[in-house]
């Protein structure tokens, strides 16, 4: 090989994966970004659409509609992700962003149950289902470009940014929440500023459209694969990767509801139970944004050299460990300092099980219906675990009367995670496309 020709060709492909890595990170931030802000403004929405109720009903159907977004999951994956196995990758990526686009509109210009009644919380709820659908297959499609697009040697790094950009999300949706909050009076954020940040969400569509237009599409056209694909993806999926779809979905558990329990029910957690102000439990949920953006690169690198099954069980053993004296000092000592201490600790036990794991689900797969099968695995785990954890832990908090339920419930599930871990393959360092690679499903 001539080394004068070699060195563009280094340097070109590397070029590529830059880019594919700044404009999916951006792109799937935006995403996030709008499907979780939803969940900052619980406590204001509810008093807007579900004024019926006592505060803790109130709080409750908020939290519930925040879950009903995770039903539509299962269904959007599925038929995302079947789309972006046929039609490719990229055209996939940006149907995810009309759609989430389409829901925060919704939510923007929703009248509210002052204005039509029972019909308010129903508009919401529909938006929350569309926005859902999208998210399904946006995860699944974004993880499995990112996946495509690294070597063998650095796959876990490339996909490290998928959960960075979820970071970057939240971190973005608090921000502008708590500035809000903080800068607004009560009044103001329940007459208009609220509706704000859906406003901004809805600049996702056209920005967007034009990062996503300059990405190189990884799935190679029709004529160049090796085996057509003639049945359904899901039906693919299912009969010859069945096994690894229920272990890899039961060692989802512990991973997200901590995810969702963490980020987005804890501000919620601090202003009810320990009496922390809005600002401050908003900027804590900012810091489990920025660490999850700025720690789960290194984490990437982290996994590639040692494999994912290692940095996977050891931290969701410290999480089991660590989770409830958390919840304890918190309830012992409720201050700044505190909550963000803890919610620092756990958001990077978080991330050092996260990121291999999300690595971990499209290295399951064969590239034909890699992103169905990633789509399948993720959106069915992350409704049935992640989505309504904040309806959970506000329910056990309400049933059990303790403070420390919802730290309970955690170490339960991470516990639970643990058998799934069991019988998944680590895929550290192999080629996912070569035969043999997924001879066992």
């Amino acid at each position: 090989m001539d080394p004068q020709r070699s060195k563009p060709s280094a340097a070109t492909d590397c070029a590529r994966r830059r880019q594919t890595i700044i404009a999916t990170t951006i792109g799937n931030g935006l995403e996030f970004f709008d499907f979780t802000v939803y969940g900052f403004l619980a406590l204001v929405i509810g008093k807007l659409f579900f004024p019926t109720f006592n505060a803790y009903g109130q709080l409750l159907l908020t939290v519930a509609s925040f879950g009903v977004g995770f039903i539509m999951r299962p269904l959007g994956g599925i038929v995302i992700g079947a789309y972006a196995d046929r039609a490719g990758r990229k055209k996939a990526m940006t149907l995810t962003i009309f759609l989430m686009a389409l829901g925060c509109a919704m939510i923007a210009f929703a009248p509210t149950y002052a204005s039509i009644g029972v019909a308010a919380p129903l508009l919401i709820v529909l938006a929350r289902l569309i926005q859902g659908f999208s998210a399904g297959g946006e995860v699944g499609a974004s993880t499995t470009l990112l996946v495509e697009h690294a070597t063998v040697a650095d796959r876990c790094y490339m996909t490290s940014w998928q959960f960075a950009s979820q970071g970057l999300g939240v971190l973005l949706g608090a921000v502008v929440v708590g500035l809000l909050t903080s800068g607004l009076s009560p009044e103001s954020m329940q007459a208009w500023g609220w509706r704000l940040p859906f406003l901004m969400g809805m600049l996702i569509a056209p920005v967007g459209m034009y990062i996503r237009r300059h990405l190189e599409e990884s799935l190679p056209a029709p004529s160049a694969q090796a085996t057509p694909v003639r049945e359904s993806r899901l039906r693919l999926v299912c009969t010859r990767h069945g096994g690894a779809v229920l272990a890899a979905i039961l060692s989802l558990v512990g991973g997200t509801t901590a995810a969702y329990v963490v980020t987005f029910y804890m501000p919620t957690y601090a202003v009810r139970e320990l009496g922390l102000s809005p600002s401050v439990a908003l900027f804590g949920a900012a810091l489990t944004g920025l660490i999850s953006f700025a720690f789960a690169p290194f984490v990437g690198k982290l996994s590639d050299r040692v494999g994912r099954k290692p940095l996977i069980f050891w931290s969701r053993i410290a999480m089991a460990v660590l989770i409830y004296p958390g919840f304890l000092w918190l309830n012992a000592d409720p201050g700044t300092g505190v909550l963000f201490a803890v919610l620092g600790v756990l958001s990077v036990g978080l991330v050092v099980q996260t990121v291999p794991g999300i690595t971990m689900l499209p290295e399951m797969f064969p590239r034909a219906v890699r992103a169905t099968g990633m789509s399948l695995v993720y959106s069915v785990g992350v409704a049935l675990f992640g989505g309504f954890a904040p309806f959970v832990s506000t329910w056990l908090l309400n049933a059990t009367g303790s403070k420390l339920a919802p730290a309970w419930y955690l170490v339960a599930m991470t516990v639970v995670s643990l058998f799934g871990l069991l019988w998944m393959r680590d895929q550290t360092g192999r080629d996912i496309d070569a035969p043999e690679a997924h001879a066992r499903g």
